[in-house]
């Protein structure tokens, strides 16, 4: 398989190329949220605005997006029926979870990463000095079919213009919008139905499903630490696994695999040569390596070098999966 430079750069996506959304969700004009900049990198993701830029349109089986946040800024609490799965590019982050957001936090640094359970509320908040951002990775090509929100999000956004139709869909009443006739507002989870989400304790967060960069960092010293997967540090079986890999870790000669894998730079600048052609992929960079594609990596400068690579599985998206 041969693919050209052309080719091979409408599959990378630059950090510094990102286009944001800042009305991609219900809580974008809610006080405390309102700051926030949500980005669909690979596939559409759960954005539930019509304004949101998709650089990649099509999934390998999962998508990728990323949060910027400045400093205080909130994601509201919500659930998904697929993975949700963050590491910190940029900053100091808390994750919180819960029905009110009090069940349970745990702070991540840079290169941290989490892999949230599904079916619990879950929200983040930036409390660094400085603009955040954390890289997302979705489960499923329609990334679980969208947000379920707690009710309380709903009910604070209809203050601020923003109401979610049933069809998924954001309408801004300061732009003049409202929900279409036959479309009704989103209901809101009932009692019973809030007895579903569980208030999962910190123990069990932190133990099964939070990974700490320097931990993974000595893992990969002289191989790939497999960071999410059946097998892996943080076990689960969401249509996609996920290694670290270092400088010490790197497959030593070209190789191509059968199924899709997603190159994402956390430290460092990494060349990245195939058949066809070389780029230098920077942190915060994204590269979609097509199946059967040929290539290499090395990092092409001294200094810290770490990168995510995400692959795809026959696994179906769905529920977290329990050993």
């Amino acid at each position: 398989m041969q693919i050209s430079q052309a080719e091979m750069e409408k599959r990378i996506v630059r950090y510094g190329e990102l286009k944001p959304c800042r009305t991609a969700f219900i809580d974008a004009h809610t006080p405390g949220s309102n700051q926030k900049e949500n980005f669909t990198i690979i596939g559409g993701g759960v954005s539930e605005s019509a304004d949101q830029h998709v650089h990649i349109k099509d999934t390998p089986g999962f998508n990728i997006g990323a949060a910027g946040q400045p400093p205080k800024c909130r994601n509201s609490l919500h659930s998904h029926r697929t993975a949700e799965v963050f590491f910190v590019l940029k900053g100091r982050w808390r994750f919180f979870w819960g029905r009110w957001g009090n069940a349970g936090e745990v702070v991540l640094e840079e290169g941290d990463i989490i892999n949230i359970p599904t079916g619990i509320f879950r929200g983040f908040e930036n409390i660094g000095t400085d603009y955040g951002m954390i890289m997302a990775i979705l489960g499923g090509d329609d990334a679980g079919g969208g947000v379920i929100w707690a009710p309380q999000v709903i009910e604070d956004a209809k203050d601020h213009g923003l109401v979610l139709g049933e069809n998924g869909k954001l309408y801004d009443s300061k732009k003049g919008q409202s929900l279409p006739d036959g479309v009704k507002p989103m209901p809101l989870l009932t009692d019973e139905e809030l007895k579903a989400f569980p208030e999962t304790p910190v123990r069990d967060v932190v133990r099964d499903y939070v990974a700490r960069y320097w931990d993974l960092m000595a893992l990969a010293g002289k191989e790939p630490a497999r960071v999410i997967g059946e097998n892996a540090l943080l076990r689960d079986k969401p249509g996609f696994e996920v290694e670290l890999l270092t400088r010490g870790s790197i497959p030593e000669t070209a190789y191509a695999i059968d199924h899709h894998e997603v190159l994402m730079v956390m430290r460092g600048h990494w060349r990245l040569t195939w058949d066809g052609g070389e780029s230098i992929l920077a942190p915060g960079d994204t590269c979609a390596v097509p199946p059967g594609l040929k290539h290499a990596l090395a990092p092409s400068m001294t200094g810290e070098a770490s990168l995510y690579r995400v692959t795809s599985t026959a696994d179906k998206a769905g529920p977290t999966w329990k050993a």
